[in-house]
């Protein structure tokens, strides 16, 4: 018994990794898309608040105290909040390491949805937002940085392959590279095969989170927080689909 012991622990750790989820076909291009949507949504609505690229706000409070800008209270917080969406996902998902990988991903995306959701309700109700030092506006601009906190730590946390999609800069960074070997010859990096694959994966993020952005924007001046139910039933056919991929692979 004890001889099989070690054989019987290395199968269930095997077994473990081989259950790991892999990126949802199209994951990474919806989590853009929400990202961009969500980020410029709130930069419209709460005084040029950042709520997924969270540390642009470093910059409006430089900015603000220099006299340009309003609203350095919320942005002064919104770090803070983010860092607290963060430390909730791991909370949360260090709870649900016994279960299975994709009830962890659904998880995750559940709690985001719960957030975001909070975050529309709050704006729905300090609306219409004419001061950003209110504390409805303020609450409002924490709980969409909580929220994609637990985006941002999605990724790690669950330990998959998904690219960076609330920042861009990164993407667009490594596709200009990618681009530049591929159109320029003699170029000291002859691996094309691997740029093609990079810009295959990089590219459609980029494009979704710019159409996020315009979405989001439009999104707001049409329907105010009610535009937030768009990425509330993305994020929601996401947590089904990993629940329902990682049920079908066990």
């Amino acid at each position: 018994m004890s001889a099989n012991a070690p054989t019987s622990g290395a199968l269930s750790g095997a077994a473990s990794a081989k259950a790991t989820l892999d990126p949802l076909r199209g994951e990474n291009v919806v989590l853009a898309f929400v990202a961009g949507y969500v980020d410029t949504l709130g930069f419209v609505a709460l005084f040029g608040l950042f709520t997924a690229h969270v540390t642009g706000n470093f910059i409006l409070i430089g900015s603000g105290l220099a006299g340009a800008g309003t609203g350095l209270l919320v942005k002064w917080l919104a770090f803070p909040a983010f860092v607290a969406g963060i430390v909730g996902a791991r909370i949360f998902d260090d709870t649900l390491r016994t279960h299975r990988h994709g009830l962890r991903v659904g998880g995750l995306y559940a709690m985001q949805i719960v957030l975001l959701a909070a975050f529309m309700i709050a704006g729905l109700f300090a609306a219409p937002i004419t001061n950003a030092d209110a504390p409805l506006t303020i609450v409002c601009g924490l709980l969409g940085a909580a929220a994609m906190g637990v985006q941002n730590a999605h990724g790690r946390l669950t330990a998959r392959s998904v690219v960076a999609n609330t920042v861009m800069t990164g993407n667009v960074t490594q596709a200009v590279i990618d681009v530049f070997d591929l159109l320029v010859p003699g170029t000291a990096h002859p691996d094309r095969r691997a740029a093609r694959e990079r810009l295959a994966h990089t590219l459609p993020p980029v494009a979704a989170f710019a159409v996020g952005a315009g979405g989001g924007a439009l999104g707001y001046l049409l329907a105010s927080f009610w535009a937030l139910a768009l990425p509330l039933v993305m994020l929601a056919a996401l947590a089904v689909v990993a629940c329902r991929a990682d049920r079908h692979a066990a």
